[in-house]
């Protein structure tokens, strides 16, 4: 299960590196006109248009990259999988095709509407890889040849995406409705209750349920509207309590996620360094400025899920103890630098400097836990995956024939109806395959590889060096 999860994150950090300048954007955008959010300034309205391109579509990216990333190969038939595969659950799932299953004078129930998530995004991504590695081999009749192999992918695709879209129509309602009682339910345990929501707002974001709390503490589902009762655009506003479940979210996106991004650089590999800090420092920018975690999250959130449910934990933390405070802040994009400075002005703000104090405390109380956690427990954050060694770059193949070389590998392993899965790292060839007892490590070595290393029962990872993607190109080429 951990090395699915570990190849699933690795899968996302591909779209999880696209959206920090898409949040970025929308940010400055909203900065410049945050009442009009581009309506009263056409730069305004230029960027955030331009960075929603990116986080509005963050399920398509999201399907994508995991169905490029989990297929065996990592070929484009995949990714076309993907797209119909979320075509095919936004489509049976929308609005319009339930309110017609369910009859005109029938209500649609909301979990419906929030049917475009990450989770979905995944889903569908994972329904793709999985259907390309289990059929894009297959053979067909010679009058369907035309459909056999890669062709028969997305036909499956759209079958197998349709099943799953059956139990979705009963399910996905009722643990929407299930949530949305949940918050309810917490609606009179004051402080103690804005901490079980913010550690529950950030538990369920992997599944997309988050929104299903946020309805009742943002919004109007219980008539809280906490968002709108908090800048003055709706009438019952109380001095001192409007705001309680907002507020306490800028210690962490402001300063907690920035600090858990420090932690993961100050622990990751000395020669992966400089590529961690890219990513690292643009995702945390991104939260800092704007509020934006999900590129934040999405990159430690399966590598690490230990990670994930103490960051939860914290952010229920941070909630809790900033409504028991006489601090009140609040957001109408996200809870970052933008609208913290923004809700100064809000009719119902409170102290709101004193969430800078408190999100430095919570800076360092990231910082410590993360990076203690990280060291302690070996986790797989970005910049720490076992896929190279230092001394593996300075290996020198004795010949340029890859070919060669990735068909001698290809015979050591068994041969083509072994290999289950074929990956790369910097320096060794990534295999799965079905027997180990037919893995001749003689014969590998013989191929001019450097070594031989088998971490599971049915891994093999073959050492050849910096020329590796050579020969996993040739490798795959044999494979198919």
């Amino acid at each position: 299960m951990m090395r699915f999860l570990q190849r699933l994150g690795k899968s996302l950090m591909l779209p999880v590196a696209c959206l920090p300048i898409g949040g970025i954007l929308m940010g400055i955008g909203y900065w410049i006109d945050p009442t009009g959010w581009g309506a009263n300034s056409l730069l305004a309205l230029l960027l955030i248009k331009a960075g929603g391109i990116l986080i509005d579509n963050m399920a398509i990216l999201f399907a994508l990259g995991v169905a490029i990333g989990m297929s065996k190969d990592q070929e484009g038939t995949s990714a076309l999988a993907a797209i119909i595969s979320w075509l095919t659950v936004q489509t049976m799932l929308g609005t319009s095709v339930v309110q017609l299953i369910l009859g005109a004078d029938a209500t649609v129930p909301a979990a419906f509407a929030k049917i475009n998530n990450q989770f979905i995004g995944i889903l569908c991504g994972l329904i793709a890889a999985g259907c390309y590695n289990k059929f894009y081999k297959t053979n067909m009749p010679d009058f369907l040849g035309f459909f056999a192999g890669r062709r028969f992918v997305p036909i499956m695709t759209v079958l197998t995406t349709l099943v799953v879209c059956i139990p979705l129509y009963f399910v996905w309602p009722v643990v929407y409705g299930f949530l949305v009682w949940v918050g309810e339910s917490v609606l009179g345990m004051g402080a103690v209750g804005a901490g079980i929501y913010g550690f529950l707002n950030r538990l369920l974001i992997p599944i997309g349920m988050h929104h299903a709390l946020n309805s009742v503490f943002w919004f109007d589902v219980a008539g809280i509207n906490d968002i709108g009762k908090f800048w003055g655009t709706m009438e019952g506003g109380v001095l001192g309590q409007t705001g309680m479940y907002q507020a306490g979210f800028f210690p962490v996106m402001m300063f907690g996620l920035p600090g858990a991004a420090l932690a993961m650089y100050h622990t990751a590999k000395d020669k992966k360094k400089k590529v961690t800090a890219g990513i690292l420092l643009s995702v945390a920018l991104c939260s800092f400025l704007t509020g934006v975690t999900e590129p934040m999250e999405f990159s430690f959130m399966f590598l690490a899920p230990a990670l994930y449910v103490v960051h939860a934990l914290l952010t229920g933390l941070s909630v809790g103890i900033v409504a028991a405070l006489p601090i009140r802040a609040g957001f109408n994009f996200s809870a970052g630098f933008v609208d913290w400075f923004l809700s100064f002005k809000a009719p119902f703000a409170m102290n709101s400097w004193l969430l800078i104090p408190i999100g430095l405390v919570f800076f360092v109380l990231y910082y410590v836990i993360f990076r203690i956690l990280i060291v302690q427990l070996n986790l797989k954050t970005p910049g720490r995956e076992d896929d190279d060694n230092a001394a593996e770059m300075n290996i020198e193949l004795g010949s340029s024939d890859y070919a060669a070389m990735a068909a001698a590998i290809l015979e050591g392993v068994g041969g083509a109806a072994n290999v289950t899965n074929v990956d790369n790292c910097i320096t060794r060839l990534r295999l799965e395959v079905k027997d180990r007892l037919l893995v001749d490590e003689k014969k590998i070595k013989a191929s001019g590889a450097a070594g031989v290393v088998r971490p599971g029962k049915t891994s093999v990872q073959v050492i050849i060096g910096p020329k590796v993607q050579f020969v996993a190109d040739e490798f795959k080429k044999l494979v198919k």
